[in-house]
């Protein structure tokens, strides 16, 4: 299969480009195309076999649910029951934006495929203008999940979607590097007080002053999960990474340590902890900046890989606003592991 890619031109008239999309998803292909989080994957939502191209193409355990998207706020009650008063609060506050919402599934609305195991479904409404014009162009709803080969770093980038999916699927529309940079925050609506199943750019401070008090179960692991990215390892570079406590004195004991052992270093971390002392060092932003944290992370794991790093170090940062979502990430990258925890 030849995968092309199309720039998408705000300022230009795109229409064929956006009929060629939509020709593909209807006909039960896969198109990925960005979002403000990261690039999706999609294929319709209600088409099964459609659906399983994209397990197919990612290499994604069958059983890892998936998002759908839809193009206008109204549309969540065709797919879904038991929208609360708290849920308007949200979409209104943030709809289009980073924040998917898990409602009670409506039987028979979505491919069985889509969420598997559960009776439950997330959805959201992106707020990317390429997301938003192909979704309303094409009128129906689409399952998506990130547009990487599964367990690696989301992309960010329409490059990073060619370099894992490339002969895989049909068509990429580039408009440009995403800006939020991790996946959607996931609430689920079904339990009370509603739960942060994945912590993303719409943080838990934010969704609290909609609505009150949330649980948050980040990380708890359920054999038939709620939400992706809570049971199987993600975002994971090629090279082992470890989680590093964000003290340049240990990092660069660290990077001693392992260059003695004939170990290459690759480190990504905050701009004030910059060193020589690495073989590469990849920096994500202002360790108080976790925004930009959050959208130059998989950037810099994916630069991880472009060097011959035999092992990654990440420094840490800390767990407020948004740089609960980074942890959340970087965390899963490592499959939990500490450098402190090191042994040989």
């Amino acid at each position: 299969m030849e995968t092309i890619l199309i720039s998408v031109d705000n300022s230009m008239d795109n229409e064929n480009i956006y009929k060629q999309a939509v020709d593909i998803l209807k006909k039960g292909g896969v198109v990925s195309f960005p979002t403000e989080t990261v690039y999706g994957l999609g294929a319709v939502a209600t088409d099964e076999a459609a659906v399983r191209k994209i397990f197919e193409a990612k290499g994604r355990p069958s059983d890892n649910p998936l998002i759908v998207h839809i193009g206008n706020a109204e549309e969540v009650e065709k797919f879904a029951t038991g929208i609360t008063a708290d849920a308007k609060k949200l979409m209104k506050a943030f709809w289009p934006g980073p924040l998917t919402l898990v409602f009670e599934m409506k039987p028979g609305q979505i491919a069985p495929n889509v969420t598997p195991g559960v009776e439950t479904v997330g959805i959201r409404m992106p707020d990317h203008p390429v997301a938003i014009r192909l979704l309303r162009a094409l009128g129906e709803p689409v399952a998506a999940p990130s547009a990487n080969r599964s367990g690696k770093p989301s992309p960010t980038e329409a490059t990073h979607v060619l370099d894992d999916l490339d002969g895989r699927i049909p068509m990429i529309l580039d408009g440009g590097r995403t800006g939020v940079g991790v996946e959607s925050t996931v609430l689920d609506m079904t339990t009370v007080p509603p739960t942060i199943l994945r912590p993303g750019n719409t943080t838990q401070e934010m969704i609290e002053e909609v609505i009150g008090p949330v649980q948050n179960e980040v990380g708890e692991i359920e054999k038939a999960p709620r939400s992706p990215g809570m049971k199987y390892t993600h975002y994971a570079p090629d090279a082992p990474l470890f989680v590093i406590h964000p003290d340049g004195r240990k990092l660069e004991v660290a990077i001693q340590t392992l260059q003695s052992e004939g170990k290459k270093v690759a480190v990504v971390g905050p701009d004030e902890m910059q060193t020589d002392a690495a073989d590469w060092y990849f920096s994500i932003g202002s360790l108080h900046n976790h925004e930009a944290m959050a959208s130059n992370l998989y950037r810099a794991l994916r630069q991880c890989d472009m060097t011959k790093a035999d092992i990654i170090l990440a420094v840490e940062t800390d767990l407020s606003g948004v740089g609960v979502a980074v942890m959340n990430r970087l965390i899963k990258a490592a499959d939990g592991k500490q450098y402190s925890d090191r042994t040989e």
